[in-house]
Parts: C-alpha cells; sequence; structure tokens
C-alpha cells in the first residue's frame, strides 16, 4: 500500500501512456507491459477488439500483481467495420494512411480497471476523426518520419500527423492513447483518486 491506497500496475508499454497518467498526477507504482496476442479475430469490430484487448491485458497483469489495483488500455483505429494495423513496414503505414486520407474514422479505446478480489470497472471510449485528403508529398514526409511506427492506424495525433486532423469530435487523449477523463473517474470510483 502507498500511502493508505493499493499500488497501482500500468499494464502497457506505451510510455505516452505513463506521460498521459502524469498529466492529472498519477504515477503508477509499476509498469507491467503484458504480451497477449493482438490479432483480430474473424469478423470482430474494432470496438469489441479494443474491449477484448484491454480485458486480457488487465487479466495478464494481474495475474502477476494480484495485490495491486490494476489499469489497461488498447486502443484500435477503425475505418467502419475494418480495424487498421499498428504498423511495422512502410508499406503498411502508406496502406493506413490512404485509408484515412479525406474520410472520417473512429478511434476506440478499450479501458479496464481490476482490484484485487476480482472488482472490474469497465468503459469504452470513441472518438471521431477525420484527416484532410493528404497530398503525396504530404504522406511521404510523414512516412519518412517514421513517427507511423506501431502506432495504431499508422499515425500518432500528438506529433506531425495532428496537422492532417481536419475535425475531432470526443476525447484527444483517447486518441493519443488514454482518454484521461473515464481513467481520473475510474480511478476514484475505487477510491484511488480523492472526488
Amino acid at each position: 500500500m502507498t500511502g493508505g491506497r493499493l499500488p497501482l500496475v500500468l499494464a502497457s508499454a506505451s510510455p505516452r501512456r505513463l506521460d498521459l497518467l502524469a498529466r492529472i498526477g498519477v504515477i503508477p507504482d509499476r509498469v507491467l507491459p503484458t504480451d497477449i496476442d493482438e490479432t483480430p479475430r474473424k469478423a470482430e469490430l474494432p470496438r469489441q477488439l479494443a474491449a477484448r484487448l484491454a480485458a486480457e491485458k488487465a487479466a495478464a497483469a494481474a495475474a502477476a500483481a494480484p495485490d495491486a489495483l490494476v489499469l489497461a488500455a488498447d486502443t484500435v483505429v477503425g475505418v467502419g467495420r475494418r480495424i487498421l494495423p499498428k504498423p511495422d513496414t512502410e508499406s503498411e503505414a502508406r496502406r493506413c494512411l490512404e485509408l484515412l486520407s479525406g474520410r472520417r474514422h473512429q478511434v476506440t479505446t478499450g479501458l479496464v480497471l481490476l482490484a484485487p478480489g476480482g472488482k472490474r470497472l469497465q468503459r469504452l471510449v470513441a472518438s471521431a476523426v477525420t484527416f484532410q485528403r493528404l497530398t503525396p508529398a504530404q504522406m511521404e514526409d510523414y512516412l519518412a518520419s517514421g513517427e507511423w511506427r506501431g502506432k495504431a492506424g499508422g499515425y500518432a495525433i500528438q506529433g506531425r500527423a495532428e496537422a492532417f486532423v481536419r475535425f475531432l469530435s470526443g476525447s484527444h487523449s483517447n486518441v493519443v492513447g488514454l482518454p484521461l477523463f473515464e481513467t481520473a473517474q475510474l480511478l476514484r470510483g475505487v477510491g484511488w483518486l480523492r472526488p
């Protein structure tokens, strides 16, 4: 226990999630990345995938830290029913940008907080984002930056890609990877943050 509170474990390898938590004064006691298969199931929709992966990450981390609060999140970018990858190659990233160019897409984060004894709180947060129509030069410059690597949908809104965003409805921090309003609500709900 830290000052009467349960220790908080962040089940994520994402430095962006740590940075976002720090913005609201939350410093996890431990960071415990999980290694789960993130492959979408047949006919799985973006919202379903985000919820399932967040739950699986939370369960995996809770097994390793049973006496802690475990916070897990997973962010998925979808165009309609289609789930965009976290690209490893430039050609994958190019396909993502071509799909996003001039279109609205949905960014969904599944959020799960597990407490010892099995108490589970969860949220599903969606933001709508519309990119401008990207010129070939914009696409080439963004691909050359390498910023897309490993990012859901092949872009980072907190970086150069923010200049492509013509419209955003919903939580900006959700698009970065952790919806802060809902995260704070969950932590208040278990008494970890003061009301």
